[in-house]
């Protein structure tokens, strides 16, 4: 443990404690939520809120270290091997507790049960899973995937399985880029839909999984995209907005149209030719739409959302990130698939690549538009893509709001720069503030589990950095967000 990881405060996968508490509850629902997760660290003899290292008794320490473990192997199932030790920081001595990402899941509190006990990290905090998380954990721990599930409700006749698998080759060839591509393309069998795992032999009959019920738009399954346009830069007044549901692959084009209707379309001149550009590249904002189609929980009831604002484009799927997966390995080139029968057909209909390639593609062509960075925010129960949208042409800052910025930048830029640096618990309390604008210190830390401190603390941070500001009196105003 480093330093520096302490004076970032608390995240996903750290926690702090100033000493241990004497209810091993106090800590035990956070190190299952770290063995359900990404895994985690706890970290004894830090003070929560100031983040000071106030260290542990020496002569105590392996006594604690005894306990922490006792009370791991006592209140966790299944098993949790924690790797517990000390480290010298500053002359003070402190003990981590260091959970690994479980893959027997879900982990949960033995005297709450399954059905109760079992918690996950969303946004620094450690909260209860709901129904659905804990159904996802489950596919997880088995090593399955819902949409290969049979889907109970749905009946599908040789006549509608035929006109599913018309239906998927006229996509393909529509998303063939030349004629060479289109003579590739084969007819899709009932055979192949059985070996993806979009139909399933059972008792002798072919039945449609969950990703048939996708693929078709069956209603038994959720599937909606949401597509909104927002006045400013807050989710406060709708300018407009739209619903698709469908089959999948044909509502992936609709909130795509949806994108490219409100943004803005510019032109180069190229020897003789007029050149329409959007200000966004087109592929990157289809990539991240089909992106969040096929990664997608669909356990979750939410719904994707697209949401244009005055200077970003947010695309958010719901479902937390699977085991395995980071946003760093993600920014590699790493994929992890969640629904495999449906990368399978996405595959097949020309709308994805199964080589992890999107999301590197997508980063390189907002950078060569001079839109900056993909900012990739994990919600903990969801994640969400944002593109900077340029700052307006023909609008020049005035001198006083220039100032402290890097040399050339907008404050635009500036900010838009500060957002990539923020830690977890910011952009937490960030996220509150755009959804609430008018919300109180007490309430914001009633809703994250936060200390009212520590999210005075945080404000301070996003005030300071230009990212926030109060506009109006302490009881009737509401804080502005400047992204």
């Amino acid at each position: 443990m480093k330093i520096e990881e302490i004076f970032a405060g608390e995240s996903k996968n750290v926690e702090f404690k100033e000493s241990l508490p004497v209810k091993s509850s106090k800590y035990m629902k956070t190190i299952v939520a770290f063995a359900n997760g990404q895994g985690g660290k706890l970290i004894i003899g830090v003070e929560d809120d100031t983040r000071k290292i106030v260290g542990i008794d020496k002569n105590e320490a392996f006594q604690i270290m005894d306990a922490v473990a006792n009370a791991i192997s006592d209140s966790c199932k299944p098993a949790i091997i924690p790797d517990i030790y000390m480290q010298t920081i500053d002359g003070a001595t402190i003990i981590i507790v260091d959970i690994e990402a479980g893959r027997q899941r879900p982990y949960y509190l033995t005297a709450e049960g399954l059905q109760h006990g079992v918690y996950v990290r969303v946004a620094g905090t450690t909260r209860l899973a709901d129904e659905a998380m804990v159904k996802e954990l489950l596919f997880e721990g088995n090593n399955r995937f819902f949409d290969k599930t049979v889907c109970l409700g749905l009946q599908a006749s040789d006549a509608d399985i035929e006109k599913l698998c018309r239906q998927m080759k006229q996509v393909a060839l529509r998303n063939c880029h030349n004629d060479e591509e289109k003579a590739l393309v084969k007819d899709v069998t009932t055979k192949q839909l059985v070996s993806w795992g979009v139909l399933v032999d059972h008792e002798g009959k072919l039945v449609p999984t969950n990703a048939y019920a996708i693929l078709t738009g069956a209603d038994i399954l959720h599937c909606t995209f949401q597509c909104a346009v927002f006045k400013d830069n807050r989710r406060i007044v709708f300018v407009d907005r739209r619903e698709f549901t469908g089959p999948v692959q044909d509502i992936i084009e609709d909130a795509y149209n949806f994108v490219l209707r409100n943004i803005h379309l510019g032109a180069v001149i190229e020897g003789l030719y007029r050149q329409d550009i959007y200000e966004i590249p087109p592929a990157a904002i289809r990539e991240l739409i089909i992106n969040a189609a096929v990664h997608r929980s669909y356990l979750d009831n939410g719904n994707i959302q697209v949401a244009i604002f005055d200077n970003r484009l947010e695309i958010t799927s719901p479902g937390k990130l699977p085991v395995g997966q980071t946003i760093e390995k993600m920014r590699e080139g790493y994929s992890k698939v969640r629904n495999e029968a449906l990368a399978m057909a996405f595959s097949y209909m020309h709308l994805i690549e199964r080589w992890g390639t999107g999301m590197l593609r997508i980063a390189e062509m907002i950078r060569e538009a001079g839109l900056g960075d993909l900012v990739i925010i994990d919600g903990g129960t969801e994640l969400r893509f944002n593109i900077y949208r340029k700052h307006n042409a023909g609008q020049t800052p005035k001198a006083e709001q220039v100032s402290g910025q890097s040399a050339g930048q907008t404050p635009e830029e500036n900010i838009q720069e500060e957002l990539l640096k923020l830690s977890l618990d910011e952009k937490t309390v960030l996220k509150v503030l755009q959804t609430s604008p008018q919300i109180i210190v007490r309430d914001i830390a009633q809703q994250l589990d936060f200390s009212r401190s520590a999210v005075s603390r945080l404000m301070r941070k996003l005030k300071d950095k230009g990212i926030i500001e109060r506009i109006g009196s302490n009881r009737k105003g509401y804080w502005k967000i400047n992204l």
